[in-house]
């Protein structure tokens, strides 16, 4: 009994996931405000009827791919601002690392960067949620650091919101030049640097 359980439950993953990635593939040429329920399981050869058994709507399957897209991020983002290297070393391996993520999942990263503004608000809520997420547990790196003696919350979740938004930024230029010449790619990690070593040379002088 139990076995067969067991094999209706990963029937039933495997399903949730296939709808997930059929979603996100239609979702390279559309918004999800106009994507369909029938689009997305004609996609993966079930019934209609059959979407309901994962997700509650077509918003409901949104949120399930922005937790796909970000909820494992985490350690990552806690990596990029790791106060182990100094500041010059922490900007190398933070564009490192959002390349790389860029490079592994194109897909999601388009995903957030068109619904953070787009016309799903619980997708929206969900984005935001993310990212108020990542920028508290950047402030609580941010806060090891010596350079934040004397920094109030405040301006420490203030500053922990910028590199959240310039990695963000960053990414999108990533994604813009993924199938672009070594030159342009190039060229996007040198702006990147620049704009995050700006952050930085403020951050030292912010209580002078």
């Amino acid at each position: 009994m139990s076995h067969t359980l067991g094999l209706r439950q990963a029937q039933k993953q495997k399903t949730r996931q296939a709808l997930l990635d059929a979603a996100l593939g239609l979702l390279e040429e559309q918004s999800l405000s106009s994507l369909g329920l029938r689009e997305v399981t004609r996609a993966v050869g079930v019934a209609p009827t059959a979407f309901y058994r994962h997700f509650r709507s077509i918003a409901d399957l949104g949120t399930a791919l922005v937790e796909e897209a970000l909820g494992s991020l985490h350690p990552m983002i806690r990596t990029t601002v790791s106060t182990a290297d100094d500041h010059g070393q922490r900007i190398k391996r933070a564009i490192e690392l959002i390349a790389g993520h860029v490079d592994a999942y194109p897909a999601h990263v388009r995903f957030i960067a068109r619904e953070r503004h787009g016309g799903v608000q619980p997708v929206r809520e969900a984005i935001r949620d993310q990212l108020a997420r990542f920028g508290q547990e950047v402030k609580d790196e941010l806060a090891k650091d010596r350079v934040s003696v004397g920094w109030s919350e405040d301006d420490l979740l203030m500053l922990a919101n910028l590199y959240v938004d310039q990695m963000l930024i960053t990414a999108s230029l990533f994604l813009e030049a993924l199938d672009a010449p070594a030159e342009e790619r190039d060229r996007v990690c040198q702006v990147a640097e620049r704009q995050m070593r700006l952050i930085s040379i403020g951050r030292e002088h912010w209580l002078d």
